[in-house]
C-alpha cells in the first residue's frame, strides 16, 4: 500500500540504515509525517522501532540515509537543539528523573523556555488533565506507579511545547484502564494539532486512533497506507490483531 504526497513532510526519513557492531537494525527506511498527522509505526519486538525512533532523534548514528524535520536536515544537531525546534520524545520506560518530584520533573520539560507565564498555564493544564500529579506534586516520581510515571512523561513532553511528538511504547506494561487513559491523552494531544509519531504494541488501539501505518519486520517495512485499511489486512490482523 502507498499513498501520495501533497506538500513537504514534517518529518522524512530517507534510505535509513542503523547498525549495532554491524549488524543492520533497519534497513533501507523510508517513512513521512505530515503535519497534523497521527502516524503509527507497529511491528514485533525486535522489529527495529525504538531504534528508529532512536535514530530520529540522534541517540544512535545513523549508517546511511537521511532525516529532515520541518525540511532541514537533522544531521549533526544536538538533541537539545532538536527539543527547541520541537521534536520532543517520550522514550520507553518513561525516563523520568526518580529522585525529583513530580513538580520538578514537568519543570525539566520546559527547561528550553523562557516565557514563565505560558509555562505556569501548561502546568496547571497537565495537572487538569492529570489529577493524580495534583495531588501529589511533592511526592518524588520514583515513588509512583508504572502509570502514573507514563502520565507524568506524557506531561513532561506537554511541557516542551512539541510540534513533533515521537511516542516509545507509552502503553507497556500499563493496566487497561490506563491503557485507556494514555489513548485518550494521545488523541486529545493530536486534537490539538501536535504531529505524533506512534510506536505501540497494541497495535489495534494504534491504528484505530492513527491517520497513517507502517508496519516494520526485521528491521524492514513491510506495509504502509491508511490505518484504516491496515486494520483489515489479513497480514496485519493475523500477525498483529491475533485473528
Amino acid at each position: 500500500m502507498t499513498e501520495a504526497r501533497t506538500s513537504t513532510p514534517m518529518l522524512e526519513v530517507r534510505g535509513m540504515d542503523v547498525a549495532y557492531g554491524g549488524i543492520r537494525a533497519v534497513r533501507q527506511l523510508n517513512l513521512h509525517v505530515n503535519r497534523g498527522e497521527l502516524v503509527s509505526l507497529i511491528g514485533a519486538n525486535g522489529a527495529g522501532k525504538s531504534t528508529t525512533l532512536r535514530a530520529i532523534c540522534g541517540l544512535v548514528p545513523l549508517a546511511a540515509g537521511s532525516i529532515h524535520y520541518q525540511g532541514k536536515s537533522l544531521a549533526g544537531q544536538p538533541v537539545h537543539a532538536m527539543v527547541r525546534q520541537g521534536l520532543v520524545m517520550v522514550p520507553e520506560g518513561r525516563g523520568i528523573f526518580p529522585q525529583l518530584t513530580i513538580e520538578e520533573n514537568l519543570h525539566m520539560g520546559a527547561y528550553t523556555r523562557h516565557d514563565k507565564v505560558g509555562i505556569v498555564d501548561d502546568l496547571d493544564k497537565v495537572y487538569e488533565r492529570f489529577p493524580r500529579l495534583a495531588e501529589r506534586r511533592k511526592q518524588t516520581a520514583g515513588t509512583l506507579s508504572g502509570g502514573e510515571q507514563q502520565m507524568l512523561a506524557m506531561g513532561r513532553a506537554i511541557l516542551a511545547q512539541p510540534q513533533l511528538l515521537l511516542l516509545d511504547e507509552p502503553t507497556m506494561g500499563l493496566a487497561p484502564i490506563m491503557v485507556d487513559k494514555i489513548f485518550e491523552v494521545i488523541q486529545d494531544i493530536s486534537s490539538q494539532g501536535v504531529t505524533i509519531l506512534l510506536i505501540e504494541q497494541n497495535a489495534r488501539l494504534a491504528l484505530e486512533v492513527s491517520q497513517r501505518g507502517y508496519v516494520l519486520e526485521s528491521g524492514e517495512l513491510t506495509l504502509q497506507g491508511p490505518a484504516k485499511d491496515l486494520l483489515h489486512d489479513a497480514k496485519v490482523r493475523a500477525a498483529y490483531l491475533g485473528e
